[in-house]
Parts: C-alpha cells; sequence; structure tokens
C-alpha cells in the first residue's frame, strides 16, 4: 500500500508496541480499543481513537488486528469490521488462533472481497515497542507484498511461512515451547527448595545456564523478583494457546501428553484467581 494510513485494533501488551512503532514511523494511525484508556498515549502522539471498531475501520484499506482470542476476532472483525470494509483491502490478523480459524477466516474475508494476511508475530512487548518482533507471514504473496512496509516496520525479519494456517501452527508451537519451558523451570525450582537449596540461587543459576534460554531468563527475572503484574503475557491466553495447540495437534493425528499436562497446569492457575497475571506466576502455584 501506498498511503502511510491505517487501522489498528487492540492495544494490549503487543499492541501498543506495534502501534507505537507505527506511528514513529510516520504512520496516520486510527486506533480502537475496548478499554479506551489504554490509547491515551498513542493519541498523545497523534493516533485518533475511534469510538467504534466500525468507525475505526470505515474508509481504510489496510486494517491491523491484535486481538486476544477467536471469540474477539469473531466479534470485532466479522461483526463490526468486515461490514465496513471495501472490497480489496487487506486486514493483517496477529491474533493467535487455531490453524483451523485461521483458514476460514481467510476464506470468509474472501467471499466478502477482502484479503487477510496472516501475520503472527514473536516476541515481547519491548521488542514490539522497538519494533524488533519476528513476524511469520501466511497468505497471497501478492497480499503480502502489499503491506509488506508495514510488516517491515513492526519487525526485524518478516518469514514467510506458506498457506493459511501455517504462520498460526509455527506461533503455536513457540508457545507450546513457552509454556514447557516456564513449567520445567517452576518444578526444578520447587524441587530444589523441598531439597534445602536456596531459592534465589538456584533460578540465578539456571537462568545463567546452558540449559537457559532468552525466554526462560526473562521469567526468571520475574519469578525472583516475585512480580507478575502487568503480564507481558497472561496465564490464561498462555492456556488459550496450549489448548488450541493440543487440538490441532490432534486433528494431525499427534497426541501431546506432556504439553497437555502442562496446559492444565496453567489451568490450575487461572481457576486459582491469577490468570491475569503473567504466566511466571505458576511458580507460585508449583507445590514443594
Amino acid at each position: 500500500m501506498d498511503a502511510k494510513e491505517l487501522t489498528f485494533i487492540g492495544l494490549g501488551n503487543m499492541g501498543r508496541g506495534m502501534a507505537h512503532t507505527l506511528l514513529k514511523a510516520g504512520y496516520a494511525l486510527t486506533v480502537y480499543n475496548r478499554t479506551a484508556q489504554k490509547a491515551e498515549a498513542l493519541v498523545a502522539q497523534g493516533a485518533w481513537n475511534a469510538p467504534t471498531p466500525q468507525e475505526a475501520a470505515a474508509g481504510q484499506r489496510v486494517v491491523l488486528l491484535s486481538l486476544s482470542d477467536e471469540h474477539a476476532v469473531e466479534q470485532i472483525l466479522f461483526d463490526q469490521v468486515a461490514p465496513v470494509l471495501d472490497r480489496g483491502s487487506i486486514v493483517i490478523d496477529t491474533s493467535t488462533v487455531s490453524p483451523r480459524y485461521a483458514r476460514d477466516s481467510a476464506e470468509r474475508l474472501a467471499e466478502l472481497g477482502l484479503r487477510r494476511v496472516e501475520a503472527c508475530v514473536v516476541g515481547n512487548p519491548f521488542q514490539a515497542h522497538k519494533g524488533e518482533l519476528r513476524v511469520f507471514v501466511s497468505g497471497a504473496e501478492e497480499d503480502i507484498a502489499a503491506v509488506r512496509d508495514v510488516l517491515d516496520v513492526i519487525s526485524s525479519e518478516v518469514i514467510m511461512a506458506g498457506d493459511p494456517g501455517m504462520a498460526s501452527t509455527i506461533k503455536l508451537i513457540f508457545n507450546l515451547l513457552l509454556g514447557a519451558q516456564i513449567a520445567a523451570l517452576a518444578e526444578g525450582v520447587s524441587y530444589g527448595v523441598a531439597a534445602g537449596l536456596d531459592r534465589d540461587l538456584l533460578i540465578q543459576s539456571i537462568a545463567g545456564s546452558g540449559f537457559s534460554s532468552m525466554v526462560m531468563r526473562f521469567r526468571a527475572e520475574l519469578m525472583l523478583k516475585g512480580n507478575y503484574e502487568p503480564a507481558f503475557f497472561r496465564a490464561s491466553l498462555m492456556e488459550k494457546d496450549l489448548r488450541l495447540a493440543n487440538k490441532a495437534a490432534q486433528e494431525a493425528g499427534i497426541l501431546l501428553p506432556v504439553l497437555d499436562m502442562v496446559r492444565t497446569r496453567f489451568a490450575e492457575v487461572i481457576e486459582a484467581g491469577d490468570g491475569d497475571k503473567d504466566a511466571a506466576i505458576l511458580i507460585e502455584h508449583t507445590r514443594t
């Protein structure tokens, strides 16, 4: 797209970061979020905060979504945004949904004369704020090319993943690995503490070892501080992604027994009332 103008809907931690990056790059943004206060900093930078999704999307050729789940996509995109978009408009969807839903969404939008670019982002809110996300994209090559300038602004790397649903599959696999690492760290630390080791020493030792990773070190720091709010990745979203991945794997004929147990652990966190806290909160729910 030639015009540096688009609508951005969904201003969670990742969404706000991406929107900030686009504003900094000179894009004229219309934004919408259910909780309007989350748009205040962006409005101060020059964005226009629309009162409804319909008003945000009307007349726009590109709409970028960063929504929490399929229910939100259904309500926002299909019930409110798609009906006001002109034929040929492009929806860049960064929401984490199941591969099946991603494919269905592409087909449903195509029936309306609209185009969908599946753009699954990998990274954290700090990287989103700096335009350093990795973006896995699926969809028609000409549609991706049409919004490549937008994708380049929010990312350090754009990776072509193939047909609709493939980018979502990669994103779910990454989140499977993230959930497994958090659960393994929580259980390992709980075992060590029960055996008499100093909790902080153990967490620091694991985080600094060759068995660690960037995401494990990040969660280890949250565990050390005991600070799980504001959430960088909510425990409820982790459970949701593990559930979506497990179902998609079953549809492909693969069982994920270990990772389904990890999902159960995050479901217990939600049941205990901590679903809105960062996924690292799992350590506080791991028995010693």
